[in-house]
């Protein structure tokens, strides 16, 4: 059975947590002169560390209670925050499936934290088989999933059998779920207390710039999220710039029914071009393309400004596509068949 205390490090348990004056005063209106500020200017005062204008709107956009959510400088923070909190460095190990997105591993080796790398079947997708013994390894604390998966665009099946035989946590990266049309794993949140759903505003919401990712768990794992977490780690800016984001549906639903739709043409038209050679199920704003020399086909785009990415170290002989404008696409496949392979 799953025990929180068990899986988070001594010296965090008894951390205290630093305590801003933000977070000593909780109104908005006053003469501050409490955090030793400037007081002239528009971005002078430091901002809300609890982003409670954000979550709560985020609160009614995903349908989440807000005192399941954490914000982090975008999801690579919260990434961290994960190995800090639930990972002693140089004796816990955390586990994912590969190939998969490469900061799980950054991370881990920036903590002192060994991470064990499965290989996903030739479906993309989580053998079980495989990963029953370490499910049992009482030294692996963190399992990390990517579904949608990035590179390779599927959704990853198999999840809550993970959940369901995993005393650890378990994090499932959701920053491609908005493409998916499928629904979100932060629907079950009451029903699995190991469970830490990451999502974004970068993908789908347009806001890479803004670094503003999205951690959804049980109210015990925020309270430690937020016991580890700088005390001002979202800006004022950013904050705003998520408000204005999340008050707009109507933009974000027009770009992701453009985005969807230049996907599918994408597909249809990757069928006639002779260098590609297999083009792999997609759930996100990408496609996976295998190609006949995946490092001859790249440089030759990059010579004519088209920029993709060269996935061919990691899954052999492909290149990673984002989804462009419609403009940008036509340009993409025009180049493509000018390809002298």
């Amino acid at each position: 059975m799953f025990n929180l205390t068990k899986i988070i490090r001594p010296n965090i348990l008894t951390l205290e947590p630093y305590s801003s004056a933000r977070d000593e005063f909780k109104g908005s209106e006053g003469i501050f002169l409490d955090a030793n500020e400037n007081p002239f200017g528009s971005l002078n005062r430091y901002p809300d560390p609890l982003q409670k204008s954000v979550k709560q709107k985020l609160s009614e956009v995903k349908n989440v209670p807000a005192e399941n959510i954490f914000l982090g400088n975008g999801s690579d923070e919260i990434i961290d925050l994960c190995y800090r909190i639930f990972c002693e460095p140089g004796k816990d190990k955390a586990l994912t499936f590969v190939p998969t997105y490469g900061m799980y591993e950054v991370s881990a080796a920036i903590n002192n934290v060994e991470l064990i790398k499965l290989p996903l079947n030739s479906d993309f997708q989580i053998d079980t088989k495989s990963c029953k013994t370490y499910l049992k390894d009482t030294d692996v604390k963190l399992i990390f999933i990517c579904s949608p998966n990035n590179p390779t665009g599927n959704i990853i099946n198999n999840i809550e059998y993970i959940l369901e035989n995993f005393n650890g946590v378990v994090v499932v990266d959701e920053a491609y779920i908005d493409f998916a049309g499928s629904n979100s794993l932060s629907a079950k949140l009451d029903n699995y207390p190991n469970l830490i759903v990451l999502q974004t505003l970068s993908k789908a919401w347009g806001l890479a710039a803004a670094r503003m990712g999205i951690a959804f768990a049980s109210t015990e794992i925020i309270i430690y999220l937020n016991k580890v977490k700088p005390p001002y780690n979202m800006s004022s800016p950013n904050q705003q710039a998520a408000l204005n984001a999340l008050d707009d549906l109507e933009i974000y639903q027009n770009q992701l029914a453009t985005i969807l739709s230049e996907k599918e043409k994408m597909l249809n038209a990757f069928a006639d071009i002779s260098i590609i050679t297999k083009v792999y199920p997609t759930d996100a704003n990408f496609i996976l393309i295998k190609v006949k020399d995946a490092d001859k086909a790249y440089n030759q785009l990059i010579n004519k400004n088209i920029i993709l990415r060269n996935r061919s170290k990691v899954v052999a002989d492909c290149l990673r596509i984002t989804i462009g404008t419609p403009q940008e696409n036509e340009a993409l496949l025009s180049a493509f068949k000018n390809i002298q392979l």
